[in-house]
């Protein structure tokens, strides 16, 4: 997701540093930016904040990291945090592909890839978030049993995910191929999620772990 360039960004996030780390202060101590030590659970890529924010509030008992690298569309998601008065999510201002210098080994117990980028040319494969250099590590950050729940609409990036986390290796716990035709309990849709929804798109999930 992209937003226009917002000139105040970095100060309004700076502002709320006790939400967001901007610099990597709290890397390799994550525990230290809650108020209180709970399983930890982080999304790559948070969009506007819709779904974090709705899993902390029906889960006050988890702590969830939101890592997003576009720092405008990180205000939205404080603002969200500030208006839901959270305590248990907190931002990075990070590239996905440092997650696993930020965290422990075993450290986190889930992940949440919400309709990534699909980067559709071959040639730009290695971004795609369900590609195995970022599975290996996904890998070395989760707990024993921990999952990875993928979800988008776009079918090409569904496939290729049930490829690559397959040739992996990884065991599949979940498949669906239309979510909203039996929508269970525990899916919170993201603002990308019911836009591609009206348009007739079919919603596509799957949870794995290594």
């Amino acid at each position: 997701m992209r937003m226009r360039n917002k000139p105040w960004a970095m100060e309004f996030l700076n502002e709320n540093s006790n939400i967001v780390d901007t610099d990597g202060s709290y890397s390799g101590r994550i525990g230290d930016f809650f108020p209180e030590s709970r399983p930890l659970h982080i999304e790559v890529g948070t969009g506007m904040g819709t779904f974090i924010t709705e899993l902390a509030a029906r889960n006050p008992h988890i702590n969830y990291v939101g890592i997003e690298l576009d720092k405008n569309v990180m205000i939205r998601v404080v603002e969200k945090i500030l208006e839901a008065e959270l305590h248990n999510v907190r931002l990075l201002l990070l590239d996905a592909r440092e997650i696993d210098t930020y965290f422990h080994k075993d450290e986190v117990e889930r992940i949440y890839l919400n309709f990534s980028d699909p980067w559709p040319k071959n040639r730009h494969e290695k971004r795609r978030l369900t590609h195995e250099t970022f599975l290996s590590k996904y890998r070395s950050i989760l707990a024993e049993e921990g999952l990875v729940q993928f979800k988008t609409d776009n079918r090409g990036l569904f496939e290729y995910s049930l490829g690559s986390l397959n040739n992996f290796g990884m065991v599949f716990h979940e498949v669906k191929l239309d979510l909203h035709a039996d929508e269970p309990e525990d899916n919170i849709r993201t603002e990308y999620e019911d836009k591609f929804s009206a348009k007739g798109n079919k919603i596509y999930r799957l949870k794995a772990s290594f």
